[in-house]
C-alpha cells in the first residue's frame, strides 16, 4: 500500500489493538481456507481431468476466484506485516504512529487481478470469503459426484455383465426377446452416464435450495436409478426363464393334461347331447363347441421350443397356455353340465317319484288303485323315450299331491277322508 493520509478519524490504542486482532484472526482462517483448499481431493482431481459442459465453465470461474483470492491473501498479509511493524515499535503507539495504522487498517488497496473496485483490509476479508465460497462450491460438489456416482455405475456394470451372461446362456439376446433389448439400452446408457459424470460432474449435482453452505446439495442420480430399475426388471425376466428351463417339463406335462381332460369332458357332452336329443323331448340343447385346436397347434410349439432349448420363447407361451388350457378346460364342463341338464331333471324327478311311492308303501297304501294310476302315469312318461320332462313333471307333483292327501287323512281322521273323496 502506498503511502496516504489516513481515511477518516485516526483510531484510538485501543480500536488499532482490536482491529489488528480481528484482522489478523480472520487472516489466520482464510489461509486455513486457502490450504485446505489446495489439499482438497476434488480440486485435484478438477485439475487433472478433461472437463465439459458446466463444470468445464463453472470451474474456469473457480479458478479465476482462486487466483483472486491468493493475490488478496497477499495483499492483506503485507498490510498486516506493515501493520503489526508498526504497532511493535513501542508499547504506547505515539499519534504519528496511530495514524500510519489507522492508513495501514482502513485505507482501500486494489487487488492485482481483481477488476473490483479498491477495498480496505476488512471488505477485503468479505470479498475473499466471497471467492473461497465460489471454488469450494464447485470442488465439494464436483468431489461429492465423483465420490458417489462413478463407483455406483462400476457396480451396476458388473452386475449387468453377470446378467448378460447369463441371458445369453438361456438364449435371450437382442433382436430375439424384448429383455436382451433392454439390456444393450442400459449398457449403452451406463457408458454414457459413467462418460458423461466424469466429464460434467456438476451437470449431476443438485444444489441444496436456500442459503446454504458452499457444496451443500447433493448427487442427481434419477438416471443411474433408473438404469438400476430396467436391470432389475431384466434379472427377475431371466429368473423367470431359468425357472421356466428347470420345470419345463413338469409344466408341459400338466398341459398335456388339462388339455386332454378338456377333450374328453367335450366328447362326452358331444355324446351325451345325443343321448338327450333322443331320450328328451321338447327341450333345448346348446349345441358343443369344437377341440380346442389352436391351443393344441401351440402345445407343440411349446414342446419344439423346449427341444431346442429356445427358453426365452417358451417362458411366456406356457404362461399364456397354462391360463387357457385352465379356461378351456372350465368350458368344456360348462357345456357338459348344460348338455346333461335335462338328463338331470329326469333323474331327480324319478328319485322323487320313487321316494314318495316308498313312503307309501310304509304306511301301508302301496295297493291304492287311485295312487297306483297316478305313478303309473307319471313313470310310464319318465322312462318312455323321448321323454316330454313338462308333462312328467306334472305328473310327479299330481302323484306328490295325492300321496300326501292319503298320507295326510290317516292321521286326521274320517273329516279328512272325506275330503279326499270329493276331490
Amino acid at each position: 500500500m502506498g503511502p496516504a493520509g489516513p481515511t477518516g478519524p485516526v483510531m484510538s490504542r485501543e480500536e488499532a489493538d482490536r482491529t489488528l486482532q480481528r484482522l489478523a484472526a480472520e487472516h489466520e482462517a482464510v489461509e486455513s481456507s486457502l490450504l485446505a483448499l489446495q489439499d482438497h481431493a476434488g480440486r485435484r482431481l478438477l485439475e487433472g481431468a478433461q472437463l465439459a459442459g458446466t463444470t468445464a465453465y463453472r470451474w474456469t470461474q473457480a479458478e479465476a476466484a482462486v487466483t483472486k483470492l491468493w493475490s488478496a491473501y497477499e495483499t492483506l498479509s503485507a498490510a498486516l506485516r506493515e501493520a503489526h511493524e508498526v504497532r511493535s515499535r513501542r508499547r504506547w503507539p505515539s499519534r504519528d504512529d496511530l495514524a500510519e495504522l489507522t492508513r495501514l487498517l482502513r485505507e482501500p488497496c486494489r487487488v492485482p487481478g481483481d477488476d473490483g473496485s479498491p477495498a480496505t483490509p476488512s471488505e477485503l476479508v468479505g470479498r475473499m470469503n466471497g471467492w473461497y465460497a465460489e471454488a469450494l462450491d464447485v470442488v465439494a460438489a464436483a468431489d461429492s459426484v465423483w465420490s458417489a456416482l462413478p463407483a455406483r455405475i462400476d457396480m451396476l456394470a458388473a452386475e449387468l455383465r453377470r446378467v448378460r451372461s447369463l441371458a445369453h446362456s438361456v438364449g435371450v439376446r437382442p433382436g430375439e426377446h424384448p429383455a436382451g433389448d433392454d439390456l444393450e439400452r442400459t449398457t449403452a446408457e451406463l457408458t454414457a452416464l459413467r462418460a458423461e459424470v466424469v466429464a460434467d460432474p456438476l451437470a449431476f449435482w443438485i444444489p441444496a435450495g436456500g442459503s446454504s453452505a458452499p457444496g451443500g446439495g447433493e448427487p442427481d442420480t434419477e438416471r443411474y436409478d433408473r438404469a438400476a430399475r430396467s436391470l432389475e426388471e431384466v434379472r427377475r425376466e431371466i429368473d423367470a426363464v431359468l425357472g421356466v428351463r428347470q420345470d419345463a417339463e413338469q409344466r408341459l406335462v400338466k398341459l398335456r393334461d388339462l388339455l386332454s381332460r378338456a377333450d374328453r369332458t367335450l366328447a362326452e357332452a358331444r355324446a351325451a347331447r345325443g343321448e338327450v336329443l333322443a331320450k328328451i323331448a321338447a327341450s333345448e340343447v346348446p349345441a358343443v363347441s369344437g377341440p380346442p385346436t389352436a391351443l393344441h397347434e401351440q402345445l407343440a410349439s411349446a414342446v419344439e421350443y423346449r427341444r431346442r432349448s429356445q427358453w426365452h420363447r417358451l417362458s411366456p407361451l406356457l404362461e399364456s397356455l397354462e391360463q387357457r388350457a385352465e379356461d378351456e378346460l372350465d368350458r368344456a364342463r360348462a357345456e357338459l353340465s348344460a348338455v346333461t341338464a335335462p338328463l338331470a331333471v329326469r333323474a331327480e324327478l324319478r328319485g322323487r317319484l320313487d321316494a314318495y311311492r316308498a313312503k307309501v308303501a310304509q304306511h301301508g297304501m302301496a295297493d291304492d288303485q287311485f295312487l297306483a294310476e297316478r305313478y303309473d302315469a307319471a313313470r310310464r312318461m319318465l322312462w318312455s323315450a323321448p321323454c316330454d320332462l313338462r308333462a312328467a313333471e306334472e305328473a310327479v307333483w299330481r302323484y306328490q299331491r295325492a300321496a300326501q292327501d292319503v298320507l295326510v287323512p290317516r292321521q286326521g281322521g274320517p273329516a279328512a277322508v272325506e275330503g279326499r273323496a270329493e276331490s
